[in-house]
């Protein structure tokens, strides 16, 4: 996520300036220097950024002012502001202005790179175009051209310019997120901000105030004011995924915010009025969890205005070539060294695959399957290579003995060179992809339960194609 990504950095203190650059380059940035506020905004308004990070006290324009501009100018682009703790009220005033969040100096490094690194999650989600069924050269696209999938884009077509809630069903892995994506870029709102929040990622405990805002002192450690996503989202679109894992306590107040159209931040009084589309989704059979009392019937009534259901990928085979081409377009330059190739044979093996983790499992398959070709075309063998561990044997030892000796086999017959760099790389994929969704996406747990940085974590995570949830909350 982090590759490429244009931020530009607004900073007149030239140690801070240097220190912060050299990080941020060192991690792919592609960095561009202000020293003034002035200058800062006339770059924010001519050039393209994914998100600007900006100190508060500024010459030229100040902090309140140059927040405001640059949010006018670019309302999908993040902002990041850096400001003392003498500052932190002008630091709430600057978001509730338009800023995305705000660190309070000093701050660790890691802390700077796990907010930059979600502020350019959500640019991406707000500014890349979400395409459907037309994927050449389109990094995100709901892909396929089956029935099921052509009555998903009508539902789309209908719900996207009405201003109703959205409720988005089905399993995990079935691309409810880019189906979200997609309601917000065809709407009214497509230039307001888009808020993605992950409920199942985050701590029962801190979901609240991350959803509503806290006041100082509202529990243990709240030291300062904070604006929940609610407020953020406020004049856009904000999507709650996984809105059957919420608890009791945090139903009755989205309930409350549905029906109300206002909150209230934890420890406060006062209601806020927020004007925003509420997008939900959920892989839990919520009428079931209604019947069990684990989710509230009201609820489930406010956010069902408009349903969409996205079939599992079992129920839409015929999609699967048009998929895996798509994926091969996508990571054939990075991983496969070029234009990848698949034999016909490979593609009957696939689609007789039952897809338990929809098109996220393709998807991973596929980047295995770039690895194990490496540039060749993939043929029928080297498919079922990539999918041996997940038909092996439960047992630990006979799965990974499976996998040792199907790699031997292969390279015994001149199919592979690097029968050893190939397990390596299997089961360093397995600890990572265990370790993180044993996290349930908290990239600072897993990286902490694995012994490693969160820096290798993160590049990890991207080398193997896996998706953990943005938020991030945890303290390293």
């Amino acid at each position: 996520m982090t590759a490429h990504a244009r931020i530009l950095l607004i900073e007149d203190d030239a140690g801070i300036a240097a220190s912060l650059g050299g990080v941020l380059r060192d991690e792919g940035y592609e960095l561009t220097l202000a020293e003034r506020g002035d200058e800062g905004l006339k770059l924010g308004r001519a050039r393209a950024f994914d998100v600007m990070l900006t100190d508060l006290k500024l010459p030229g324009v100040n902090g309140l002012d140059l927040v405001r501009e640059l949010h006018k100018a670019r309302p999908r682009v993040p902002i990041i502001l850096m400001t003392a703790y003498g500052t932190t009220e002008t630091a709430i005033e600057a978001m509730k202005l338009g800023a995305f969040e705000y660190l309070l100096k000093p701050f660790e490094m890691a802390e700077m790179l796990d907010v930059l690194a979600k502020a350019v999650a959500s640019s991406r989600m707000m500014s890349e175009p979400v395409e459907l069924g037309e994927v050449a050269g389109v990094r995100d696209a709901i892909v396929g051209c089956s029935r099921a999938m052509q009555a998903i884009y009508k539902e789309i077509g209908r719900v996207a310019s009405k201003p109703v809630i959205v409720l988005i069903r089905g399993e995990t892995g079935t691309g409810k997120e880019l189906i979200a994506r997609a309601i917000y870029q065809h709407s009214g709102r497509a230039n307001a901000p888009f808020i993605a929040v992950n409920c199942a990622a985050i701590p029962e405990t801190l979901l609240e105030s991350e959803l509503f805002g806290h006041e100082r002192g509202a529990f243990t450690g709240a030291e300062a004011r904070r604006i929940g996503r609610f407020e953020q989202a406020d004049g856009g679109t904000i999507f709650l995924d996984e809105i059957g894992d919420l608890s009791a306590t945090t139903q009755s107040k989205l309930l409350r915010v549905l029906q109300e159209r206002t909150i209230q931040r934890l420890g406060g009084r006062e209601d806020i009025r927020i004007d925003l589309r509420v997008i939900a989704a959920t892989h839990q059979p919520l009428e079931q969890m209604i019947r069990e009392r684990k989710f509230r019937e009201d609820l489930f009534y406010r956010l069902n205005v408009a349903s969409i259901q996205l079939p599992p990928l079992r129920e839409r085979a015929e999609d699967i070539s048009e998929l895996v081409h798509y994926f091969l377009a996508r990571y054939g330059g990075e991983l496969g060294g070029g234009q990848a190739a698949i034999l016909p044979e490979a593609l009957d093996v696939l689609k007789t695959q039952p897809w338990p983790g929809n098109v996220r499992e393709l998807e991973n398959v596929v980047r295995k399957l770039l690895l194990l070709a490496r540039g060749f075309a993939i043929n029928a063998e080297h498919v079922r290579l990539v999918l041996a561990p997940a038909t092996a044997t439960k047992a630990e030892g006979q799965s990974l003995r499976e996998l040792v000796a199907a790699l031997l086999t292969a390279a015994q017959r001149g199919e592979m060179e690097d029968a050893h760099g190939r397990a390596l790389v299997e089961v360093e994929q397995e600890i990572f992809s265990q370790a993180i969704e044993l996290a349930q996406g908290n990239q600072a747990r897993a990286a902490r339960w694995l012994g490693v940085s969160r820096i290798t974590m993160r590049e990890k995570l991207r080398q193997f194609g896996l998706h953990p949830a943005r938020n991030d909350t945890e303290a390293e």
